[in-house]
């Protein structure tokens, strides 16, 4: 027997950022029901290297999977392992780069679904790099986007982001110098940086404003402060179990206490309908740290189109 390897490549040729979308809702709508399991990361530390893996299954996929990445100051590497469960048989592994950057934009464009309005037609954006991208890209789908604000530290940065994805996208991004350009009257602002401190003051969020803060995942790291928490009538976390481990968003607000665990719904729980949100005049959060259960479910959907398409590499393993 043998076990498909699927390259960079060949999951950005398989997967557009509409079918990541529709896919990771039915991965939360199976983590409602019960039908799949998620297993937050774990990080393995030596001199110069951070190893983190995650795992998910899933018996609506029949498949089991373990999500695994190396970090060092040479970058980092990805892969996905997809095990068939009714036998354990190793079925692929995909390289998973591009495919966390639309497992998490994806993410993002199901929270903003069922918490924004249908008609939000703007969005500010904190980060130019790949994460940032597949953001912009998944709100644009579940929203009409017309413009889109986009703030980061440095210059050509932002310059040259705005250029390239106006063109790729059709919408009009405008490269903005203070970050209160990028979140005052806006309906939508997401945050997918590396920054350790918070990017924006809260108090200039509108009353109705969806925050979604992708970039940290690590306790030590926050994008937001604790003010956009405390207005956060709606604080919807990919997972609390995860958030619980990995939020470092909200540790401030929790030390301040101003914000406690009580208060959060889970996004499997808006997806099903179970979460009773507030629905007018409210700030609402959305904290993604990551899920096994989201890799799991794109690898699944880029196996079953590799498999139809003859793409991919047969290893004889």
């Amino acid at each position: 027997m043998s076990v498909l390897f699927i390259n960079e490549a060949e999951v950005d040729r398989l997967l557009d950022i509409r079918q990541a979308i529709d896919t990771v809702e039915q991965a939360f709508g199976q983590l409602a029901t019960g039908r799949a399991m998620n297993v937050p990361r774990v990080r393995a530390k030596a001199q110069g290297i951070v190893l983190h893996t995650m795992s998910a299954a899933s018996d609506d996929l029949g498949l089991v999977g373990v999500k695994c990445y190396s970090t060092t100051r040479h970058g980092a590497r990805f892969h996905l392992h997809l095990y068939e469960q009714a036998s354990g048989r190793l079925l692929a592994i995909v390289e998973a780069g591009r495919l966390g950057q639309l497992r998490t934009g994806a993410a993002t464009g199901v929270a903003v679904s069922f918490l924004a309005p249908p008609g939000s037609a703007e969005l500010g954006l904190f980060g130019t790099g790949l994460q940032a991208q597949t953001q912009l890209a998944a709100v644009a789908t579940v929203r009409p986007i017309k413009r889109a604000f986009v703030y980061s530290r440095h210059e050509e940065s932002r310059e040259a982001f705005a250029e390239h994805f106006s063109a790729k996208l059709g919408l009009e991004i405008v490269p903005v110098d203070r970050p209160q350009e990028a979140v005052e009257d806006l309906p939508i602002v997401v945050t997918a940086t590396t920054s350790s401190v918070p990017v924006f003051d809260g108090n200039w969020l509108s009353d109705d404003a969806v925050v979604c803060a992708v970039g940290s995942n690590w306790l030590t790291r926050a994008e937001i402060d604790a003010t956009v928490v405390r207005r956060a009538d709606n604080i919807v976390c990919d997972s609390i179990e995860a958030c619980r481990r990995e939020a470092g968003d909200l540790v401030d607000a929790l030390e301040k206490g101003i914000f406690d665990w009580a208060r959060a719904f889970e996004l499997a729980d808006v997806v099903a309908g179970r979460a009773a949100l507030r629905k007018r005049h409210s700030v609402s959060l959305f904290k993604s740290v990551g899920l096994a259960i989201e890799d799991l479910a794109l690898g699944a959907r880029i196996l079953d189109h590799a498999r139809s398409q003859g793409v991919g590499t047969e290893l004889p393993i």
